[in-house]
């Protein structure tokens, strides 16, 4: 663990001139001017030490890796109850799948597909009166940070190009998985996806995961230790869309991506480490930030396995 700053030295020598095969995602409109070249790496450690490099001041769309936040929002409000609302188990379909979610009459397959996400968020209003402001609060908490905000740009355009995300919520509605407004639910979603942090602030956000639940920075108690095992194991196997096992085999951590270009894994009871670049591959993964945690779990030495 003492040679942490030595190894992302090496790791941002190598690949920062490797940007990786594929493109900036585009299907948001507002995610295709981010900067192809963009590239930060952040550790930390439970015991407070922090390694940064590159563009670590540069802030993006954390997207997806907002899921998991939503998620441990809800374990402390709902505990065992929320799992009767949606699965556990990866989804081996597209993460904005109808299909399947028609099949299994209108439970998602897990909290990280867009379908599970829209019903974690929707049961979120339930337990809020003020959904998007409770999600920033918390997020700016973990992060400990108050420069951390919603990208209204990024969220209108989301907003505008939800088609299928609408669709999906009211599959669900017709088979009673989603209480509330439609339009409500698609609109914190949207927010919470825009949410805009830089790799620091991102890497310490997850830091409660690599301590048993409990923000080092704080010692308050975010989720129990069995609740950060079952996030953890949540993002092994789920965390990185249709690219889970393959992360799961070159990495060996439990991660959450965004197609923002971030990547934040956990090494339990050590640290944290997240990645941004923004180049995806054809599962809407950073194969940068892919490459960058393979390496660093290796010349570390350490990984869940």
């Amino acid at each position: 663990m003492d040679n942490i700053e030595q190894i992302i030295n090496r790791l941002y020598e190598k690949y920062k001139d490797c940007a990786g095969e594929g493109e900036v995602a585009s299907y948001i409109p507002a995610l295709a001017g981010a900067d192809p070249d963009g590239y930060a790496i952040a550790v930390t450690t439970v015991d407070g030490k922090e390694y940064v490099l590159g563009d670590y001041d540069t802030k993006f769309s954390i997207q997806s890796i907002s899921k998991v936040l939503t998620l441990a929002m809800l374990m402390k409000q709902m505990g065992e109850d929320l799992w009767h609302f949606v699965g556990k188990e990866p989804s081996g379909s597209a993460f904005n799948s109808l299909i399947q979610l028609e099949y299994e009459k209108g439970i998602p397959r897990n909290p990280f597909i867009n379908a599970g996400a829209l019903v974690i968020t929707d049961r979120l209003i339930n337990f809020n009166q003020k959904p998007k402001q409770s999600i920033i609060e918390f997020v700016r908490e973990l992060a400990g940070s108050e420069d951390i905000y919603f990208d209204k740009t990024i969220a209108l355009s989301e907003i505008d190009t939800s088609f299928r995300n609408e669709a999906l919520a009211s599959l669900m509605k017709s088979f009673g998985n989603i209480n509330n407004d439609i339009e409500e639910v698609i609109d914190i979603y949207c927010h919470q996806c825009s949410i805009s942090m830089n790799v620091l602030e991102l890497a310490k956000s997850f830091l409660f995961l690599a301590n048993a639940g409990v923000n080092p920075a704080d010692g308050r108690q975010i989720v129990s230790s069995r609740g950060a095992k079952r996030l953890n194991a949540l993002m092994l196997t789920c965390g990185l869309y249709n690219e889970s096992g393959e992360f799961a085999y070159r990495v060996g951590l439990p991660a959450k991506s965004g197609v923002g270009g971030g990547i934040v894994a956990v090494i339990p009871g050590k640290l944290t480490i997240a990645v941004w670049s923004p180049v995806l591959n054809k599962n809407g993964n950073s194969s940068r930030a892919i490459s960058t945690m393979e390496d660093f779990t290796t010349e570390l030495g350490i990984s869940v396995f």
